[in-house]
């Protein structure tokens, strides 16, 4: 990921220093190296205002000002700073205040007498960074979106799949790599008062429960293999001697990394079919 040139020249620039020398000397430097959106103040208490406002890409800030210096307007744009980057350059003529700058939150210093080739330099490297910063922002707010809208998207198709398994068959069922029922749907179990768990039952469940249980037992081991299958037929005889028959379709489910994580399927009552 690059910025260009053009990207860097269109930086917006907010210089505050309250010596109108100073200020002049660095406005016409930018203007000559291509700068067109520089603003200055020789106000400090204006600062946080004029960043709010305007959202500046770099502020060259010089420390020692009456009534405000540069480390009070430091701590106060931390307080508005809503993107968590201090765009902040700092000026200063005393080399003891650098480390204290940077501990403020200042990204960069230069030094006073002004060294013009150090200055340009220091805020063309500042900017570059500053603007990737705000790049890799707007990449990964894009990014947020893409996938609030792939998961929508995928919930939206697993209700329409879901609506028409449902419409297709009795009922749909899902199971984890434990055996344990962790979904199923569908009017059939109200009506046939099956439990979720009903088919990982023990053998005096099923027989209270009036299954075949040799069949049951081919069921589990087709799915204890992860086989897939297909229309198994399983009979029902309920308490007043009658008979029921359903077919059970199923499908092993795997992750990404190809590890077992359960059974999906179908199932429909073909008594009177």
């Amino acid at each position: 990921m690059t910025i260009e040139d053009s990207e860097i020249l269109r930086a917006r620039i907010l210089i505050v220093d309250d010596q109108e020398a100073n200020v002049t000397l660095i406005e016409q430097m930018l203007l000559e190296a291509g700068y067109d959106r520089v603003s200055s103040t020789r106000n400090p208490t204006e600062v946080c205002a004029m960043h709010r406002k305007n959202r500046y890409d770099l502020i060259l800030l010089d420390l020692q000002m009456p009534g405000m210096d540069g480390f009070e307007v430091m701590q106060a744009l931390k307080t508005n700073d809503a993107d968590g980057y201090l765009p902040v350059l700092v000026i200063t003529a005393q080399p003891g205040h650098k480390l204290r700058a940077l501990q403020s939150g200042a990204r960069d210093f230069v030094s006073k007498p002004f060294d013009l080739v150090e200055v340009r330099t220091r805020i063309r490297n500042m900017l570059e960074v500053r603007l990737l910063y705000k790049e890799l922002e707007r990449y990964a707010r894009l990014l947020e979106v893409r996938v609030d809208e792939r998961t929508a998207e995928l919930r939206e198709s697993e209700a329409r799949y879901r609506s028409l398994t449902e419409l297709a068959c009795d009922w749909y069922w899902e199971q984890d790599e434990t055996g344990n029922f962790t979904k199923v749907s569908g009017p059939v179990l109200d009506m046939l008062g099956i439990r979720v768990g009903a088919l990982a039952a023990d053998a005096r469940s099923v027989e209270e429960e009036g299954w075949d249980e040799a069949q049951r037992t081919a069921l589990q081991e087709s799915i204890a293999e992860r086989r897939p299958f297909l229309d198994f037929v399983l009979n029902r005889r309920n308490l007043d001697g009658s008979k029921q028959k359903f077919q059970v379709s199923g499908e092993p489910m795997f992750n990404q990394s190809g590890r077992f994580i359960g059974y999906r399927g179908v199932g429909l009552e073909v008594t009177a079919k």
